[in-house]
């Protein structure tokens, strides 16, 4: 495998994944410089997660329409681009619409960047490439809190987004010089009304559930364009069964195995995403620690999701994806489970081996799952299955938040009081019970399943179900 491949688009993932929340940290500090509050800020945060919704759909035909190495070029660009025009910005509404610039970059990046490697990579090797990948997203959202903070207490704020100045930099002559050439292919004019729709639809529900778990606006704003966006979707369902070429290929989740990828991994994605956070809140509301203790704590996370990359591609070569990603599941959930055990007298050495057992189950997990919605999917189609599994991830991510700050509305709603212990007990145990039910969509898995891929032998395959392009029948 060409390693370097897989490296160039880690790291420039890695700057998109780790962008994303690094201003978590630094928002009192951006709010008085440019005199807003860092309540009314928190919409530049959704204005980032609304701008990947509404761009991921399209990612695929502009990499097939444009060729996937310009395009990915193209968004390192935007991305710096966005970056220099946040470090800039002097009011709210420039900052926001930074952010939203910002947020056009990343959406074309990691699925672009996902699909350069699934066509520049041997079946047999897609685990082991999938593995450089996982990290990027694993630790990039617990790299970026620590690194804002520091960054904004021994510099300034601005920093924060000019870094990645030089970082995009040299990600755009490493793609120039080492990205293999994809010449643009004749594809249908653009699905012009999907396009509204699922934009509409997956960005009404994300900046809705951002609301709700992250109020800057009244609730009922996030309720309603929640409402919307399930309205958009349920239309673009019967607009992808008449159109010729949809731009959300549907036709993909009549296979089994794409199906369980996205579906169960979706149900997984869930849970993940309520744990960063849960796990922060609860050090520090319930334990008492600092934002500084309380990240480095977490953060062993990353050691984790790194150190399993070394054994993934073995793994799955001697058990399969179906056994491994039905354990994976149910193991990650249980490290969930247990952080619904710790309690101040907790021993920091405890604690901290059950964070890193978790990294390194969800890292094995989820690079099995992004490797595996590939099994099946023919060449002609990855391109369509790279925005349906983009598009699904950041939706079950804003679902999670959602949910871990539901379950803690409510129980303080019950007890009419500040947050307990607990409390985020409680949401720990309902969150990884949600996990634990993605197994069920693995359970269905045929033995053979994703072989081609894994490369385990342990039973000989009886089938190979491919999808046909799903464009040849437009339904």
């Amino acid at each position: 495998m060409n390693r370097i491949i897989p490296l160039i688009l880690a790291v420039a993932l890695f700057m998109e994944n780790m962008d994303g929340t690094v201003i978590a940290t630094s928002l009192p500090a951006i709010a008085i410089d440019i005199q807003t509050s860092p309540i009314a800020l928190k919409l530049a945060l959704t204005a980032y997660l609304v701008s990947l919704a509404i761009f991921i759909p399209v990612s695929g035909w502009m990499a097939d329409r444009f060729g996937a190495k310009n395009v990915f070029r193209a968004a390192i660009a935007v991305f710096v681009f966005g970056s220099i025009a946040c470090a800039v910005s002097n009011s709210l509404l420039a900052f926001v619409v930074s952010r939203f610039l910002q947020g056009m970059g990343g959406a074309m990046m990691t699925p672009v960047g996902r699909l350069v490697l699934v066509r520049s990579t041997p079946k047999d090797e897609l685990v082991a490439a999938m593995s450089w990948l996982t990290v990027p997203a694993l630790v990039g959202p617990l790299v970026g809190p620590p690194v804002g903070g520091f960054i904004t207490t021994y510099f300034t704020w601005h920093w924060i987004f000019l870094i990645n100045v030089p970082i995009g930099m040299i990600g755009i002559v490493l793609a120039t010089r080492f990205l293999p050439e994809s010449e643009p292919a004749n594809v249908p004019p653009l699905d012009s009304i999907g396009f509204v729709l699922s934009g509409v639809a997956a960005s009404g529900v994300v900046f809705g559930l951002s609301v709700v778990s992250l109020p800057a606006l009244p609730p009922i704003v996030g309720f309603a364009t929640v409402a919307v966006g399930v309205l958009c979707g349920v239309l673009y369902l019967f607009h992808a069964r008449r159109a010729q070429n949809p731009l959300l290929a549907l036709d993909l989740f009549r296979n089994q195995v794409f199906r369980s990828s996205v579906l169960g991994g979706g149900l997984f994605r869930i849970g993940i995403g309520a744990v960063p956070f849960l796990l922060p809140l609860m050090f520090q509301l319930a334990f008492g620690l600092t934002p500084f203790q309380s990240g480095m704590i977490t953060f062993v996370t990353a050691i984790g999701a790194m150190g399993m990359k070394f054994v993934t591609t073995w793994i799955f070569r001697n058990f399969g994806f179906r056994r491994v990603l039905i354990a994976g599941s149910l193991m990650a959930s249980g490290t969930i489970a247990i952080n619904g055990f710790f309690t101040p007298e907790t021993p920091y050495a405890v604690m901290l081996a059950v964070i890193l057992a978790g990294g390194f189950i969800r890292s094995m997990f989820f690079t099995g799952i992004n490797a595996l919605a590939y099994a099946d999917v023919s060449p002609e189609d990855t391109s369509k299955a790279t925005p349906i599994t983009a598009v699904a991830q950041q939706l079950c991510i804003a679902l999670g938040v959602a949910l871990a700050g539901g379950i803690l509305e409510i129980q303080d709603k019950v007890h009419g009081g500040a947050l307990t212990l607990t409390d985020f007990h409680i949401a720990f145990y309902l969150v990884a019970f949600v996990s634990a039910l993605s197994a069920i969509s693995f359970v269905r898995l045929a033995p053979d399943a994703g072989n081609a891929v894994s490369g385990y032998k342990g039973r000989p395959a009886k089938r190979v179900e491919t999808v046909t392009s799903a464009s040849s029948s437009g339904r």
